[in-house]
């Protein structure tokens, strides 16, 4: 049976490693038995993020609609409430991006859930 060199595949698979963590700190950037677990950690975080983002960005839009109601003498949960009984279907992204921007079509949107 002829003899296989790996030699070529285990350069190709450290490139490879090397690659993806360049630019992290000390021994991790060019290191192989510092990388390996730096790159799979940094996997988990990535992941977990990606999730965690959803739910950072709706508390942020909560937090911007609940200020501008605030001026018209509103809360942010009765403002929901009044947009749902008067039909009025604008998700929240759109609505924060509309109290910090564009607080007159703002204001016309919560005359309108009134």
């Amino acid at each position: 049976m002829p003899r296989v060199k790996r030699g070529t595949q285990h350069t190709k698979r450290r490139s490879n490693l090397l690659a993806r963590v360049k630019g992290y700190k000390w021994g991790r950037k060019n290191k192989i038995r510092l990388a390996r677990p730096a790159m799979l950690k940094a996997g988990v975080y990535a992941f977990r993020d990606r999730r965690a983002k959803k739910r950072t960005f709706r508390n942020l839009w909560t937090i911007k609609i609940n200020a501008a109601v605030r001026e018209y003498g509103l809360s942010y949960s009765r403002f929901i409430d009044m947009l749902k009984k008067a039909n009025i279907t604008i998700d929240r992204k759109v609505m924060a991006v509309l109290a910090e921007k564009h607080p007159t079509i703002f204001g016309k949107v919560v005359a309108a859930s009134k």
